[in-house]
């Protein structure tokens, strides 16, 4: 029999061990929306990091640049500005916190394009930043002075689908939604699920090796992807756009573009093998008093529910009253608040199979007392709703003005003491409290399935006196740990100067050596990665 305390369906009745259970209220609808915060005016990268110069190797645009570009491109193509306001999009990253100062932008619709304008740039020295959907976290999508920015975003075809294989082919502005779309029509889905799905590309999500929602399920996109079709800073398009799951001919060069975050070669197609769709789909969110017990939660899931287990999410209880601040039509799945929550999806091909397995899970960790309560959707809006909770953390936490981002791998023992070291850290420099104070707190939540924390510092301004009680205490700390300063995010301008916390002086010798050889001219996203 299961525990006083009820798994309860999101707005119906459920019965597990031949018991109905009934949820207190039906769970608010929630939009998608992309957040974007104007509490801040946004200072230029330049200005907040003085000690970082623009290097005179690179050319100023002029007159005749434009006219060279003009001779290739349409006016769609470009698009150019006097005040750096009308260009705002694209120079200001997503959380408003650097902001270059680029008066063209270039939006190629040919890969042949791509290609003409890299070889003109690197004859002239012109500095190119390539750009997606500019979702990116660390700095690592805008420019940082005034760089040419080089969107992808007319390249968004898709262009070719194998129903049998389950391998696409698209062009690397393709929103990362709508390829998902495309081939769930065809009973396929993409192994890559981000909050940012409705905004972010697949070539940039290749290019920053984005980690996302699924990877407990179908692993990294390293494994995923099977070719790529890149542009090099000289022109010169590399086509390796195979489809072939076993090729053991040389160096599997596709994986130098992988995270390579635009240093070396601007991604243009992707070739990626699907997985196919699952027929059923549960998702569970429930309450636990400690992270031990989040833990305990996620080596019982491995173990009862295996081969159909596709996400395992925790999220404190700092997290979830922000996003309660947003998602203000909401009703919270549980009426209590508890210290942790966990956010379980089961995917697999067996309805009746699955609600089976899921049920056990649930009362074995509820009869023990490991979890406290909890809700089981019932249909698709349910399921939405509840990844809700955690999918509108990232934005919750910047709605007070900022936000600082950290996004590591640490040992799953060790996941969230970086959270309670961190907010003990910024308490003790007495930053954290009220306003006037500048900072709101420190919140933690992550793919547990994959030790990635995101620890999220939500501020009411940036400043640096916050900036350098986080860095480099919170690299030390996974250091310390044994950990990766970047487990998904990247490492952009944010993270260049840091890398040495989780890559030996050979490695990044060598990482040195890989861009000197294939960017000779260092034009493509400066400043940053390295």
């Amino acid at each position: 029999m299961l525990r006083n305390i009820l798994v309860r369906s999101a707005g119906s009745h459920l019965k597990f061990g031949g018991r109905c259970m009934k949820s207190p209220a039906l769970l608010g609808c929630y939009r998608r929306v992309n957040y974007y915060s104007t509490k801040i005016q946004t200072r230029l990268t330049s200005e907040n990091y003085p000690d970082v110069h623009r290097d005179p190797r690179f050319k100023k645009l002029t007159s005749d640049d434009l006219h060279y570009f003009k001779s290739i491109l349409s006016e769609q193509e470009i698009l150019q500005a006097n005040e750096l306001e009308d260009l705002s999009f694209y120079n200001e990253d997503w959380m408003r916190k650097y902001k270059g100062q680029s008066k063209l932008v270039l939006r190629p619709k040919s890969v042949e394009k791509v290609s003409l304008i890299l070889n003109y740039c690197n004859d002239e020295k012109i500095a190119v930043v390539p750009q997606g959907g500019n979702t990116g976290l660390v700095g690592g999508s805008v420019p940082i002075f005034d760089e040419l920015i080089l969107s992808l975003a007319n390249l968004n075809k898709i262009r070719n689908f194998d129903p049998v294989s389950g391998i696409l082919k698209c062009d690397a502005g393709v929103i990362l939604e709508n390829a998902n779309n495309y081939v769930m029509e065809q009973n396929y889905m993409f192994p890559l699920d981000l909050g940012a799905k409705g905004s972010c590309h697949v070539g940039g999500v290749v290019a920053t090796n984005a980690g996302g929602l699924r990877l407990l399920r179908y692993g990294s996109l390293h494994g995923s992807v099977l070719g790529l079709e890149v542009v090099m800073p000289n022109g010169q398009i590399v086509n390796s756009m195979h489809s072939m799951r076993k090729d053991n001919t040389g160096y599997d060069l596709k994986q130098l573009f992988i995270g390579s975050e635009g240093t070396i070669g601007i991604i243009t197609g992707v070739s990626v093998l699907t997985v196919p769709k699952p027929k059923a789909f549960n998702v569970s969110y429930l309450s636990v008093e400690s992270f031990e017990d989040v833990q305990k939660v996620f080596v019982r899931a491995r173990q009862e529910l295996s081969e159909i287990l596709s996400a395992f999410e925790f999220m404190d209880a700092k997290s979830q009253i922000l996003a309660k601040s947003q998602l203000k039509d909401a009703t919270f799945p549980l009426e209590d608040e508890h210290p942790f929550y966990i956010l379980i999806e089961t995917s697999g091909s067996n309805k009746d199979h699955d609600d089976s397995k899921l049920e056990t899970f649930l009362e074995n960790v509820m009869e023990e007392g490991i979890v406290t309560d909890g809700v089981v959707a019932q249909d698709e809006t349910e399921l939405q709703n509840l990844w809700k909770w955690r999918e509108m953390i990232p934005e919750a936490s910047q709605a007070n003005g900022g936000v600082y981002k950290y996004d590591v791998s640490l040992p799953l023992k060790d996941l969230y003491s970086l959270v309670e070291a961190t907010n003990v850290k910024l308490s003790e420099a007495e930053l954290v409290g009220d306003s006037p104070k500048p900072v709101v707190g420190a919140i933690g939540y992550g793919h547990v399935g994959d030790g990635n924390l995101h620890l999220n510092v939500a501020v009411r301004e940036y400043n640096k006196s916050i900036e350098k009680t986080l860095e480099p205490f919170v690299y030390e700390f996974v250091s310390s740990k044994h950990g990766s300063v970047s487990a998904e995010h990247g490492l952009g301008f944010q993270k260049k100067n840091y890398i040495g916390y989780s890559k030996s002086p050979e490695e990044i010798k060598m990482i040195k050596d890989l861009k000197a050889h294939y960017d000779p001219n260092a034009i493509l996203n400066p400043y940053k990665y390295i």
